[in-house]
């Protein structure tokens, strides 16, 4: 059964965070908040915990569309290819927020995904999510929590997430209901932005 701990974006308790951390180092999966729906990841350093989220989807990691999570753009060189200034300047605006940018993926990515010509990539606006990249110092590979309902496509109550994943998952973050609403997906590998998603995301703000 998944652990179940309760932290609050205003007032995080650092020795949770601590706890989530090491769960994610050890090969565990977290569920945890964003600034739009609960998502599901493991540390990208550790591939059998990588291809146990792969399993969770039912589908070979070659094929999953996992995002990758950053805390800032910081370390991004580390997995794509160099990125011009205009595109730069889009990420710049983007984040941290309920965008998730499709770029050009480099030949460093962990050999799991050797196979990879691009990745989507987020710096989701959540201060829980935040300090525990921040204090993992490597994305997180991520997944985002769906709903078997045809209506209600995301679910949004912590406590029905845990009630559902608390057996294939390793800890569960309450940090009160989420959104329904999936970010934005914009592809910035071609000449133009392209938007592959209307999500949460104000395209507007953007200037695309």
């Amino acid at each position: 059964m998944a652990k179940f701990i309760k932290l609050y974006n205003d007032h995080t308790d650092q020795i949770l965070i601590d706890e989530v951390v090491d769960t994610l180092l050890n090969g565990g999966l977290v569920i945890y908040p964003t600034d739009t729906v609960y998502g599901l990841g493991v540390s990208i350093k550790n591939n059998k915990a990588i291809e146990k989220l792969a399993q969770l989807k039912g589908i070979k990691v070659d094929k999953a569309n996992f995002t990758f999570l950053f805390s800032d753009l910081s370390n991004l060189s580390e997995y794509t290819k160099q990125i011009d200034t205009p595109t730069f300047k889009i990420l710049k605006k983007a984040f941290p927020g309920p965008y998730t940018m499709i770029l050009p993926a480099n030949n460093k990515l962990p050999k799991i995904f050797k196979k990879r010509k691009t990745f989507g990539m987020r710096i989701p606006d959540n201060p829980i999510l935040q300090k525990i990249i921040q204090k993992l110092g490597h994305p997180i590979v991520n997944i985002s929590i769906k709903d078997d309902d045809e209506v209600v496509e995301y679910t949004t109550d912590p406590e029905l997430i845990n009630e559902k994943w608390s057996k294939q998952v390793d800890l569960v973050i309450n940090a009160g209901y989420g959104d329904n609403q999936p970010s934005t997906v914009i592809d910035l590998t071609g000449e133009n932005p392209e938007i592959v998603r209307v999500g949460k995301g104000d395209i507007d703000l953007l200037n695309l």
